[in-house]
Order: structure tokens, then C-alpha cells, then sequence
């Protein structure tokens, strides 16, 4: 089953380190590293790295465009950058040695024309796909309903659509588009459904999600909490292991990607979960925007699947 992501808002990520972040001085950092980045591109690099293959939609503009271009090449990732006039944003992480907080700071990035978008819009359709992963921000001059559009083109095609948004972007499209998975944060959850939440009336928002015929599967990241899953026949609730954070940076993203790579794959619900949680978990034992290590996610794949046997994780 192949797999294309999309991201209209991509960035180069970069990640330093630094003893005190504090106003004025000059901030001297070391440990510098440059990654593509953004939902999509992030969700391809996660994909590639587990074992799978994901072909990245995104747009590019100006010397960071065609950087975007050159660092997914040495991946390599297939990739089709869609030429806007703007230059592709530049994402800083910088974490602070002294006090152990990450301090991420992301600009919003190009405004994108109506004419951008209907290229944007051509890609998708000249692509061949079975799942196709919307994720990330909206640019400056996208229309609320840019990704309710996407998942029409999608629809059409036969395939499935997986969103992992936020905002005008993720209500929009759930009014109005077929969406088979639907992968929101806790708190981007209660932003859509407009109230404060716990375990139960997160389960019972995503449960209705699904009733109303908004999205097949709605599978809800809560960071160390681990994760929920809902579809029409079940709810699941996950655990994440205690593992020491070194930064949280992508590990929705890593999420997503296993959770796409295996229902691509054929694997069940509760596996995909699993396997799923493993790489979010997985990312966070890595430094500043690098994403999951495979022997990684293997391994808390394992604990996960052992620790599952022993106590179950029906709710």
C-alpha cells in the first residue's frame, strides 16, 4: 500500500543548545543540527526510517526551499516540492542546559497564493496513493478549507485521508470532507469540541466523532499519558512508558507515521496503537528535531506488547 503526506507549510528545523536563554545578551549555542521539517515531511521521515516508503508533497520557496529539497534528497525520500514565491520557514528549538525547558520558537511562515494552491491541489491529483497523511499548520493565505479540499481530491481517488491538524483547518475539514483517521492532541481535541476534558469525556468527544460519521478512527495523543483510540466497535487506552525526556519535538508526528505505516500494513487497531505510542515514545529519548530510531521503537514495541498481556487496555 503506498503512502503520500502533505504539508503546505514545511520547515528547516533547527535544534542548538545553549547554557541561559535570557533577553538581550547574545545567546552563544553549540550542538546545532539542521532536519527537514513540518507534519508531513516529518511524517515521510518517520515512515522511511521505520522500514516503510512515503512518498512528501510540500511546498518550497527561495535558497530555504531548495535546502528543504536537498535534505530530503539525502534521506532519500521521494518527494514533489511545489514552487511558491515565499521563502520555506525556519524552525528554531533551543534547549536550555541550566534549567532542562526547550524553548521553540516557529515563525508562521509564507503567505501562499490562490494560484500555489491550485498547483498544490494538481499534485495531489497526478499522485498515486492508498493512504494519503494531511498534517501540520496552514499557511498565511490558506483558505479555511484548503484541506477539506485535499481530502475531496483524495476521496475520488478511492483512497483513505488521515488528518493531523488544528484549528480553522481541522474543523473545517470534518465538516465537511470523509476522513479515515483522525489524530489530534489532547488539547487540540478540547479546542474543537470547546470544553475542558478528562480520560472519560475525551473518550466520549472522540466516540461521538465517530458517530456522526466525521471519521472512521479518531486516536488521540496525550503525550506521557500514552493514547487513546476510538472506532465504532471499541475504545482503547494506552499507556506510554516512563522514559527521560530530551525533547518532545516530532513525537506527534513519529506517532502519526507508525500509526499510518502499520494500518497500511494490514495490522490491527490495538497493534497499530501500540506500535504507534512506541514511536512517539521513541522520539522523545532523542535530541532537539530528530525524530524515532527504529531499534527503538522495536524495542518499547516489545515492553509495550508484554506490559499490554499483563494488564489489559480496554476502557
Amino acid at each position: 500500500m503506498s503512502i503520500v503526506t502533505f504539508s503546505l507549510n514545511p520547515t528547516i528545523d533547527v535544534s542548538s543548545h545553549a547554557n541561559l536563554v535570557r533577553p538581550t545578551h547574545k545567546i552563544r549555542t553549540d550542538n546545532e543540527s539542521y532536519d527537514p521539517g513540518g507534519g508531513g515531511v516529518n511524517v515521510a521521515r518517520a515512515i522511511t526510517e521505520l522500514g516503510g516508503s512515503a512518498k512528501v508533497i510540500c511546498t518550497g520557496g527561495g535558497f530555504t526551499g531548495a535546502m528543504l529539497d536537498k535534505m530530503l534528497g539525502e534521506i532519500p525520500i521521494e518527494r514533489t516540492i511545489v514552487p511558491i514565491a515565499g521563502l520555506t520557514r525556519i524552525s528554531l528549538t533551543v534547549f536550555e542546559r541550566e534549567s532542562g525547558h526547550e524553548f521553540r520558537f516557529i515563525p508562521a511562515g509564507p503567505e501562499i497564493s490562490p494560484a500555489e494552491l491550485e498547483a498544490c491541489f494538481e499534485a495531489v491529483r497526478s499522485a498515486e496513493f492508498d493512504y494519503f497523511v494531511a498534517s501540520g499548520s496552514l499557511p498565511n493565505g490558506a483558505p479555511d478549507d484548503v484541506l477539506a479540499r485535499i481530502a475531496e481530491i483524495v476521496a475520488d481517488k478511492g483512497a483513505k485521508f488521515i488528518l493531523d491538524s488544528s484549528g480553522r483547518g481541522l474543523s473545517a475539514t470534518l465538516e465537511r470532507a470523509p476522513v479515515y483517521l483522525l489524530k489530534p492532541s489532547f488539547g487540540e481535541l478540547e479546542n474543537l469540541v470547546g470544553r475542558r476534558l478528562d480520560d472519560e469525556s475525551a473518550r466520549d468527544a472522540a466516540a461521538e466523532i465517530v458517530r456522526r460519521g466525521r471519521a472512521e478512527i479518531v486516536t488521540v495523543t496525550m503525550g506521557a499519558a500514552g493514547a487513546l483510540l476510538v472506532n465504532s466497535e471499541a475504545a482503547v487506552r494506552m499507556w506510554s512508558p516512563k522514559i527521560r525526556s530530551r525533547s518532545a519535538v516530532g513525537a506527534g508526528d513519529s506517532f502519526l507515521a507508525a500509526m499510518t505505516l502499520a494500518l497500511s500494513q494490514g495490522r490491527s487497531n490495538e497493534d497499530a496503537l501500540i506500535f504507534a505510542i512506541a514511536a512517539g515514545a521513541a522520539t522523545v529519548l532523542t535530541p532537539g528535531t530528530k525524530l524515532c530510531i527504529r531499534r527503538d521503537v522495536e524495542r518499547i514495541y516489545n515492553e509495550l506488547w508484554k506490559a499490554r498481556n499483563s494488564v489489559g487496555a480496554e476502557i
